[in-house]
């Protein structure tokens, strides 16, 4: 106890004095790095340039127009922190004879060479700062520049003025009349134009203009349609004030080709493509009017039909194309999806061009088996090594179903939670699981699977075994089988459905000690007794953080969980006593939680991240407390980083004896709020600083646990509050974190006590991943 307590807070010690030592460090370099020295005889160092939009009358969105103005201005100024240059800096020190090996790794990770008045090119800057004016309608302006000296600091600047003429408006917008059809065609979408009455005259947008109606074209069947075939025509005649009538059109001598849609012929699927073309499949098996050229059947064409959305018949659709790629690569067996379109022979005078589809799956290898050596933690403040083996047997029953076998074994050790608790703190898992995967629905009543326009639900079968031993407690022995449903609705939107889901618990062996604290506890006893959860699962998922380069993004999960409502209809029981199911006692609750996040991202890889998290648990009917794996617990890596792990709450309760065995089993409750809040920047490379604050607690809503943990009106009196940083080294989304906190409102404390800044006992994080 004493050497893993030794290491714990040599480890806070260390990461608390290096990062003291980088604050310093920096602060030395800073104060350094003054470079007017360095620059050579008549050079002025560049410091960037302003820019001034004069107008005779109000421009709409000047603030835009500026922005994009400002964007081309080149070169860009050497970077600045705290007033100073020191990237300029570690630039200079390496160019002496004898830099050292210091100065040259400095240079190379964050040198950045100097930008001089003189590289600053004003009269191109002008003619492009015209360029862009016109591309925004505002044709005939006027563009100046001068420049601003510094000789004492070796200093320099550029002015830039434009004065801006009134912009061109769009009047009218037309697709020129022609008997082509796809004149037609474009006309029947134009209501759905980029381009509008009263819109400024901008270049982007005729592009953007061009882009949708080729993807307008193609989804209509003009498979060698592109944007560059179309052109503007403006005309300004009708009109003495800066006006135009916009017209669209095709170019000259377009290929004919070009200007018809194609219907798809026949549909080729070739499941078992080996990356050639086997001549030797001449007999294709028909179904739903699809060839399939497979020797041997290695996918039946009953089950991989429904994944394709390309039909005869249809008009070729790229979108389609896209639908049908990434259902393909949702079932799990195939490596690559190769969809090609070859042309029939179409003379120039037909009106409709017909298409072959050919669609080459090349699949994954049948079996495979995996090794991983892992190094977990976990929110409940266990990390330990962990090996485990996957064997995993793809396309079993020839319909897309995958088998995976795997084994575990790990061996953890609660890195928090007191330094006085000895027994519990290390754990052994072993485990076995078997996942059977079904790339469908599998439900009985048919459903057409055509309705899940997005992806196919797939249905999961689950069985696993576990063995648990905490050292000096007790030795869990727990089975768990789940039948449900998995569905991607778009790229942001899941689902999780398990309507049979079933945990059995058994506490094989428990020592005096653990013993005494089920005693003492009967509400614990009560949660462990309870060996026997039957319920349904389900969890929603919008996940916004696919989209990196948003500036907003959001996260939602909301879970919701429910037991024992089936069984406590067919099951009876003794007048008083607990109701059974095949002699086991078994638990009634229902549950929900939510996880609410949201990340502003702004500058250069940075961000702000909150995240709320709100959750409740009611036992009912044949229960009185939640089982003991269903209830919540607060601080720690992953929660209010302040509190060690399972130290906060509930409530306002302050164990008898902290760090204990016992108090760590007592410190948990049925409903839970936290908020959390977090500043990420960069600090050089792969390293990543963060400044956080964390609020929240946990509480029982019923008579189950201490007085102090009830739910009461004064609960925001009762949050656990605190502030800390951090250092994360983020190499490729793998990231290691170090986070170090300290408690500035500790609810177990008297009233009047409770806000005190606490930077005698900071608590040290050690995790994997980022906490949200």
């Amino acid at each position: 106890m004493r050497t893993r307590k030794t290491t714990y807070f040599m480890l806070k010690s260390l990461f608390f004095r290096g990062f003291l030592f980088i604050i310093l460090a920096i602060s030395v370099i800073v104060q350094g790095c003054s470079v007017e020295q360095f620059i050579p005889e008549g050079e002025l160092l560049y410091e960037g340039a302003d820019l001034e939009v004069a107008s005779d009358t109000v421009l709409k969105n000047k603030a835009g127009l500026e922005g994009q103005l400002k964007s081309v201005l080149r070169p860009a100024p050497n970077g600045k922190i705290l007033g100073m240059r020191p990237g300029l800096y570690f630039y200079y020190k390496a160019q002496r004879e004898k830099p050292g090996f210091i100065n040259k790794f400095l240079n190379k990770k964050l040198g950045e060479e100097p930008v001089y008045l003189s590289d600053v090119e004003t009269l191109e800057m002008e003619k492009l700062l015209l360029n862009r004016l016109e591309n925004n309608g505002f044709f005939y302006s006027n563009a100046t520049s001068s420049e601003t000296k510094d000789e004492e600091n070796k200093t320099g600047k550029v002015s830039y003025r434009v004065d801006v003429t009134n912009p061109y408006d769009i009047s009218s917008y037309q697709v020129v009349s022609d008997s082509l059809l796809v004149y037609q065609d474009i006309q029947n979408k134009l209501d759905e134009s980029i381009l509008k009455e009263g819109m400024r005259f901008n270049l982007n947008a005729f592009k953007a203009e061009r882009n949708r109606i080729d993807n307008q074209l193609k989804n209509k069947g003009y498979y060698n349609f592109n944007p560059g075939f179309l052109i503007f025509e403006a005309d300004t005649n009708r009109y003495e004030k800066r006006k135009l009538d916009m017209y669209i059109k095709l170019k000259k001598d377009v290929p004919v080709k070009s200007v018809i849609p194609y219907r798809i012929s026949s549909v080729n699927i070739y499941p078992n493509y080996a990356g050639v073309e086997d001549t030797t499949l001449t007999s294709p098996d028909r179904f739903a009017e699809k060839n399939f050229y497979q020797n041997d059947t290695f996918f039946k064409p009953k089950r991989l039909d429904p994944f394709v959305l390309i039909e005869k018949g249809q008009f070729y659709n790229p979108e389609i194309s896209k639908n049908t790629s990434r259902r393909l690569g949702s079932i799990g067996v195939y490596k690559f999806i190769n969809i090609q379109y070859k042309e029939k022979d179409t003379l120039p005078s037909d009106s409709l061009g017909q298409l072959e589809a050919n669609i080459y799956l090349a699949p994954l290898n049948k079996y495979a088996l995996r090794a991983e050596l892992q190094g977990v933690t976990k929110s409940n403040g266990f990390a330990g090594p962990t090996i485990q083996g996957t064997f995993t047997n793809r396309n079993i029953f020839k319909g897309g179903e995958t088998l995976n076998l795997s084994a575990k074994a790990g061996y953890e050790i609660q890195t928090g939670g007191g330094a006085n608790a000895t027994a519990g703190k290390s754990t052994l898992l072993l485990g076995v699981n078997a996942d059977l995967l079904f790339p469908r629905l599998l439900f009985p009543i048919n459903i057409n699977e055509d309705w899940f326009e997005y992806s196919i639900p797939r249905t999961k079968v689950s069985l696993g075994v576990d063995y648990l031993n905490r050292t000096g407690l007790y030795t869990l022995l727990s089975g768990t089988s789940t039948f449900g449903y998995v569905w991607q609705a778009n790229k942001y939107v899941s689902h999780e459905m398990n309507p049979i889901s079933i945990n059995y618990v058994n506490l094989a062996k428990t020592t005096p000690e653990f013993k005494t604290i089920l005693d003492n506890n009967p509400f614990l006893k009560a949660s462990f007794d309870q060996q026997f959860i039957s319920g349904l699962t389900y969890s929603f998922t919008y996940n916004g953080m696919v989209d990196t380069g948003n500036t907003h993004q959001f996260y939602a999960n909301i879970n919701f969980d429910t037991a024992g409502n089936s069984l406590g209809l067919i099951s009876g029981s003794s007048s008083g006593e607990p109701k059974k199911f095949i002699g086991l006692e078994f638990a009634q609750y229902a549950k929900i939680d939510g996880d609410f996040r949201y990340h502003f991202n702004f500058g250069k890889d940075q961000k702000i991240a909150t995240r709320l998290f709100a959750g409740i648990g009611v036992p009912y009917g044949n229960s009185d407390v939640l089982p003991y794996t269903k209830q919540y617990f607060s601080g720690g890596p992953y929660s209010v980083r302040a509190f060690q792990i399972r130290s906060l709450g509930p409530g306002t309760y302050k164990p008898t004896k902290e760090g204990t065995v016992s108090s760590f089993f007592d410190q948990t409750g049925n409903m839970r709020l936290e908020a959390n809040i977090e500043y990420r920047f960069p600090i050089f490379g792969i390293v990543k600083g963060a400044f956080f604050g964390d609020a929240g607690n946990i509480w029982n809503t019923s008579n189950s646990g201490p007085d102090e943990g009830k739910f009461t009106s004064d609960w925001f009196n009762q949050l656990g509050i605190g502030v800390g940083t951090g250092i994360r080294i983020d190499i490729q989304s793998f990231v290691i974190r170090f986070d170090l906190a300290a408690p500035i409102h500790d609810p177990k404390l008297d009233k009047g006590q409770r806000w005190d800044f606490n930077l005698n006992q900071p608590v040290f994080n050690f995790a994997i991943g980022y906490p949200f």
